[in-house]
């Protein structure tokens, strides 16, 4: 719940939460010190309480949280020393203590990203080990919101020091032994082609057992300077969320980029969408339902809650996973804006699936979090259909244009029995599909102006305010955004009056 202006303290009864594997809290206005019985959360991976009014001393017991990968803690008014406890965590990637009031003499914590810039007392008495040296990540902001030009100098030593050092060398070995081991038997996850947008994705093994996806980049003449790829890939690495995927590990050499990606057991929404065609288990309407909720959230931390912002620009089925638990976990976000190394975002080829780019997009090549919201109601409209956006046109007879056409079309006549998975044999929510269909028309509206946030699209799939926001957009008139008299009535006009360059190898294929 982060930036919910909370207020008040942390119970210690968080204690009975035994399960908890995420507490995000940040940006909210929580006081009172950081209870001792949050040691006691074993299965607790996440911990960020920063941006609040935190006091008092770092308690021993988080050393108990020997599962913890991210603790950020900065921008609170906390005291004392850093518990040595810390020191005994071997599972920590980052540690962000910075803008307290912290002192004594530092333990020697191994996590990748160590920051406690900020801390006055704390880096008087660390200055013959070098304080400067152990916070190499931007993550924490100085109280007046201001950055200093020793900030930018320890991001390039960062860049070139640290993630060149014992980081990369570490992933280096692993990746290796993923490598040998699909040299050895190679088999492709998600694309039984071979070929995706951003590159070919293998099923790896790890040599304590651990199976993984190994995506292996394009070969591309714009990758760009290696530092910038690394702080790219770090940047997205630092997006933690339940249904963002996460980057478990790069390897980067002069030709070519391999990312390492948890496996993910269930596949791809568009796998699983096609797999009814052959007989096999077909998503039921709650777990679709459940799937849009869980995109909505990833992609509205991506939006509105991640720093830096990022922009996916590929929503669509493919790219959507699936966990053990058919949970949502939103893929390859961040590699559109990792492969596009110009100084503009404004570019003159886009990247992205036919039928999902939004209209803007296609007249400008200019990308926004508006044309995530685009593909996400795309991405509505193939859960209900069970049909392909690009596809659309050549399979249904005696419809012309893509699916977005013929939804509106059917919408208005009042048809939206027409429209769903035939598959799903009616067992669906008559009033869900309403407003699931509403949603994803007012995400796909023309004008980018004109469609909700991801925040305002997660509240109306959840029951909230989707009744006034579709009758004040009855009244809304058509895009916009490019200064000509009349506009493309249809989704498939904008496809075929767009002068601007598609990229055909780029357009992105399924994972």
């Amino acid at each position: 719940m982060p930036g919910q202006n909370l207020s008040g303290t942390l119970s210690p009864a968080i204690e009975n939460l035994s399960n908890l594997q995420s507490i995000m809290l940040q940006d909210n206005a929580i006081s009172g010190s950081i209870p001792g019985a949050i040691g006691k959360l074993r299965k607790l991976q996440t911990l960020d309480l920063s941006g609040n009014k935190f006091s008092g001393a770092l308690p021993s017991s988080l050393g108990d949280l020997n599962n913890l990968n991210l603790l950020r803690l900065n921008n609170n008014s906390l005291t004392g020393p850093v518990p040595h406890s810390l020191s005994e965590l071997g599972s920590l990637t980052l540690v962000d203590l910075s803008y307290n009031n912290l002192s004594g003499l530092l333990p020697k914590i191994s996590a990748r990203t160590f920051k406690v810039i900020g801390n006055p007392l704390l880096c008087e008495h660390n200055s013959e080990n070098g304080c400067s040296v152990v916070y190499p990540e931007p993550l924490a902001f100085p109280p007046n919101g201001e950055s200093s030009s020793d900030d930018k100098s320890r991001r390039l030593a960062i860049a070139l020091g640290t993630s060149f050092g014992a980081v990369l060398l570490l992933i280096l070995v692993v990746v290796f032994l993923i490598w040998w081991r699909i040299r050895k038997n190679k088999q492709i996850f998600f694309d039984v082609n071979g070929k995706g947008g951003f590159g070919i994705v293998y099923k790896g093994l790890l040599t304590d057992g651990t199976v993984v996806a190994v995506k292996k980049l394009k070969d591309d003449s714009n990758f760009g300077g290696e530092v910038q790829f690394q702080t790219e890939v770090e940047t997205i690495s630092l997006a933690v969320h339940r249904n963002l995927l996460r980057l478990w590990g790069f390897c980067s050499t002069e030709n070519e980029r391999i990312l390492v990606y948890p496996f993910m057991a269930n596949g791809s929404v568009a796998c699983k969408l096609r797999d009814q065609i052959h007989g096999k288990p077909v998503l039921d309407w709650s777990r679709r339902k459940n799937i849009a909720l869980g995109t909505a959230r990833g992609l509205l931390y991506l939006h509105e809650q991640s720093d830096p912002k990022i922009i996916h620009r590929d929503v669509k089925a493919a790219n959507i996973l699936l966990d053990e638990d058919f949970e949502a976990v939103v893929g390859d976000f961040g590699l559109a804006k990792l492969l596009d190394h110009r100084d503009s975002h404004v570019t003159t080829a886009v990247r992205g699936t036919v039928g999902h780019i939004a209209p803007e997009y296609l007249s400008t090549g200019q990308s926004s979090d508006k044309t995530d919201v685009f593909g996400f109601g795309i991405l509505l409209l193939e859960l209900i259909t069970g049909q392909k956006a690009l596809d659309f046109g050549k399979t249904a007879a005696n419809q012309k244009g893509v699916m977005l056409d013929w939804v509106k079309k059917l919408h208005q006549d009042g048809k939206l029995n027409l429209m769903v998975d035939k598959s799903l044999k009616n067992n669906f929510d008559r009033v869900e599909l309403e407003e699931m269909v509403q949603v994803a028309l007012l995400c796909t509206q023309f004008s980018p102006s004109n469609r909700p946030k991801m925040s305002e699209v997660l509240r109306m799939l959840e029951g909230e305010g989707l009744v006034e926001r579709w009758e004040a957009s009855q009244n809304i008139e058509t895009p916009k955004f490019r200064a000509q008299e009349s506009f493309p009535k249809r989704y498939a006009d904008y496809i075929e009056e767009t002068s601007l360059v598609f990229e055909a190898m780029e357009l992105s294929g399924p994972r």
